[in-house]
């Protein structure tokens, strides 16, 4: 058996064929603490404790898995989002933090005044304000769930509905949603086919984060990515990237209030394009904005 301290460095020079050191050693310390239930402190301390028979065969099974590529988060079936633990495999994106920014983006607009429902409300320079009542919010593609389950357990007032194409990711969805105790409804459609939009609502806001990587792109991803995660979720045409942006503007023309608003994740090398084509179709005070890398990844606009 190995001891804590030797099955760490193990995994540390395995993984350091497929990720730079310092990654390589966050995996590795991952890995034997969910092992075993100890965090680095208590590792240390304990270093020259030995794994038991089944920690050891758990511990060589994900090594192996964890060496093919395959991301921690699967490896594991969990990801973190915005403090929470969600359960996750390979049918659906691993949440990121951008994606934790959009959120945090969107609940802290709801947040920032009480005003009555439906009540017209005033724009001033890139300062959106959301009615503080009873509201209905609709997520474009669910994934893992992380942004209907965190909004609604932000905002338990609100109405939060959300669509996939995919059952199996609707399945993880719904298995968040139970387990984080969050009250969210969930509609397996294909939103890119417009006939199946009389199975959804008119919301005060539409979030989404969409699948934006031309497919030309997946060649330079790393393997964890484009060997892993699910290929729906994520590529969408060479020839058409905002293909669902469109989808969401036109959608809005339709499902979205008045003084409404529309949040969504953006691919960088595209979010002017993106804010322009939103301006195009009518909607105001359009605004883009930076990630905590300094990255265009947010929109919103409103109706």
């Amino acid at each position: 058996m190995l001891s804590y301290s030797q099955a760490f460095y193990e995994l540390k020079n395995r993984l350091q064929l497929l990720y730079e050191e310092r990654e390589a050693a966050a995996i590795a310390h991952e890995i034997v603490g969910f092992i075993t239930k100890l965090d680095k402190t208590q590792r240390l301390l304990q270093k020259e404790t030995l794994f038991t028979e089944e920690q050891q065969r758990q511990y060589e099974r994900m090594s192996r898995e964890l060496q093919t590529g395959k991301p921690l988060q699967y490896v594991i079936s969990t990801a973190w989002f915005l403090g929470r633990e969600f359960f996750v495999n390979e049918n659906v994106l691993i949440p990121r933090p951008e994606t934790e920014e959009l959120v945090g983006f969107l609940v802290e607009s709801r947040k920032s005044k009480v005003v009555s429902p439906r009540e017209v409300v005033s724009e001033t320079s890139s300062q959106f304000q959301i009615p503080n009542s009873l509201f209905r919010i609709l997520d474009i593609g669910t994934g893992s769930g992380c942004i209907p389950v965190s909004i609604k357990l932000a905002l338990p007032d609100a109405e939060v509905t959300s669509c996939d194409i995919s059952k199996e990711a609707i399945t993880v969805a719904q298995r968040n949603a139970r387990d984080l105790h969050a009250a969210v409804q969930f509609l397996q459609l294909d939103f890119l086919d417009s006939s199946q939009h009389n199975k959804l609502g008119v919301y005060d806001v539409i979030v989404s984060n969409p699948p934006y990587i031309p497919a030309e792109e997946k060649a330079r991803l790393h393997r964890n990515v484009k060997d892993f995660e699910p290929e729906i979720a994520l590529f969408v045409p060479d020839n058409d990237a905002l293909v669902f942006y469109k989808a969401i503007a036109l959608f809005g023309k339709e499902h979205l209030m008045s003084n409404g608003y529309i949040y969504c994740e953006l691919d960088a090398g595209h979010a002017e394009e993106c804010k322009f084509m939103f301006e195009e179709m009518g909607y105001k005070n359009v605004e883009i904005r930076k990630d905590m890398n300094g990255n265009w990844r947010m929109l919103r606009a409103g109706s």
